[in-house]
């Protein structure tokens, strides 16, 4: 499958609603391919902190009362547990001695993936190799395991290899891997042509699995018409779930939705609450409507803080804005402002 070069469903470098050069509103998508911090990492539950009480190719010390459990078939158990962590691979290992046997090939895959993320981000005392990181990943899908799937997909589309990462997201949505299958939606947007029914049917099942990144993507496919018809209350409701869920972007959309009563009955008072969530974990034109928000207030100096954030994160505008309301306040309140903005830090999001 070969990716767009240029199309709606592009994902990458794209604007952020509001887009006013038509006079009506644009929307864009996270990028899925963009590298994510290791503490804000959503599958922050690999062996780092490893229990050193438990051994998990060990069955000696397991405690097995449900023998009965012992005759679910090895192959079902291990598409059962293909997207498990490793907690609860540990949990799942002591419910029987079969199933902890059965379970292995899972548990060293979660050893794979551990040594695939260090090799990637040079993490754990070792240096950046993709090369070794794509192999650990390989050796932990494997072994059954979908995080490492998606892993491996991720890298490959990320070293230009599109079509073997397509196949690892559809191997791991196929197990019922939420991110697969956000992935897999995502990719199919991307194709050329565009495979929009498959696309929505993928990003449809990982939004039902609490999937924030599928939601908002979902939210915005049937914002902007890609699927059978364009939906403005179905698209809203996604935006408003993946902002619960803590999608910065979507938490902007949310407050942009309330804001003119799209999709939303029009809600000054949750607009702002919206924004203001978004702004304060870093969404750049939240931090300039919250500013101008503020400003339209005459809580200058709080504009300031935020108008100066936005700046800083490339909101041109926004540095216009704050030229005029500091002239208007104190040298204090001035220096104030700076040092609140100095010291500021993005509250905690999803990333997923």
């Amino acid at each position: 499958m070969a990716a767009a070069g240029s199309t709606e469903y592009q994902m990458m470098n794209q604007r952020t609603w509001p887009y006013k050069s038509d006079g009506g509103p644009r929307f864009t998508a996270f990028s899925f391919m963009s590298k994510t911090p290791e503490n804000n990492n959503p599958r922050k539950n690999h062996p780092t902190n490893h229990n050193p009480q438990f051994n998990p190719f060990s069955s000696s010390n397991q405690e097995y009362s449900s023998d009965n459990f012992s005759q679910l078939p090895n192959d079902v158990l291990l598409k059962i547990a293909a997207t498990f962590t490793l907690p609860n691979l540990r949990a799942a290992s002591q419910v029987c001695k079969s199933w902890c046997d059965a379970l292995r090939p899972l548990r060293e895959a979660m050893l794979f993936l551990k040594y695939g993320k260090n090799f990637k981000h040079g993490c754990g005392g070792v240096e950046v190799n993709l090369n070794k990181a794509l192999d650990s990943f390989l050796k932990g899908a494997a072994r059954g395991s979908t995080l490492a799937m998606v892993d491996a997909g991720l890298l490959y589309w990320e070293m230009g290899r599109k079509e073997q990462g397509f196949a690892f997201y559809r191997k791991a949505a196929l197990l019922g891997d939420p991110a697969g299958q956000c992935n897999l939606g995502i990719s199919l947007l991307q194709a050329n042509p565009p495979d929009i029914e498959e696309a929505i049917k993928w990003l449809y099942k990982a939004s039902i699995a609490g999937y924030v990144r599928a939601q908002y993507q979902l939210a915005l496919c049937l914002h902007k018409g890609c699927g059978p018809s364009r939906d403005l209350k179905e698209a809203a409701r996604w935006y408003l779930k993946a902002a619960e869920g803590g999608y910065v972007r979507a938490m902007y959309n949310t407050a942009i939705c309330y804001s003119v009563g799209e999709g939303l009955s029009q809600s000054h008072k949750l607009a702002r609450k919206w924004m203001k969530r978004a702004a304060d974990r870093g969404h750049s034109k939240a931090q300039f409507e919250h500013g101008l928000s503020l400003f339209s207030e005459g809580n200058m100096m709080k504009a300031v803080v935020y108008l100066e954030l936005a700046t800083r994160a490339g909101e041109t505008a926004a540095d216009h804005v704050k030229y005029v309301i500091l002239q208007q306040i104190s040298t204090s309140s001035r220096d104030r402002a700076m040092l609140l903005a100095d010291n500021w830090h993005p509250l905690p999001s999803s990333s997923r």
